[in-house]
């Protein structure tokens, strides 16, 4: 099985797969309203079963979590100021690649996409 994702992050669509405008926003908030919404993604069964929406649900599920470890880290080690940074960095990235899912890709984040896949989450 090929994989879904481009090494420059870039991602491509597999042949064959579907996807509609109501998985691409689906796929924004899941990145933007992490992780509230990918655990709900979770529990619809019309929706857990899209490829497109897997991926996407799992990865952010695993963002947001990480971004949320990160930022309580960082802001209990420096007393809130490196959380703060941490916040707006975390935040700002989650939005970035939750337009990237919009429009339609698939995202590959640094280290943890291939986390998520060697777990078989996203598969």
């Amino acid at each position: 099985m090929t994989s879904p994702y481009e090494p420059a992050g870039q991602g491509i669509v597999p042949p064959g797969e579907e996807i509609t405008s109501d998985d691409k926003l689906w796929a924004l908030l899941d990145y933007v309203l992490t992780p509230v919404v990918p655990i709900v993604i979770m529990l619809m069964e019309d929706k857990k079963g899209r490829p497109f929406l897997k991926a996407h649900t799992m990865q952010a599920l695993a963002a947001g979590v990480v971004a949320w470890v990160l930022i309580a880290v960082l802001g209990a080690v420096s007393f809130g100021c490196l959380g703060g940074i941490a916040a707006i960095v975390c935040w700002v990235a989650l939005i970035y690649w939750g337009l990237q899912a919009y429009n339609g890709k698939y995202v590959k984040i640094p280290f943890l996409t291939d986390f998520v896949k060697r777990q078989s989450w996203g598969q």
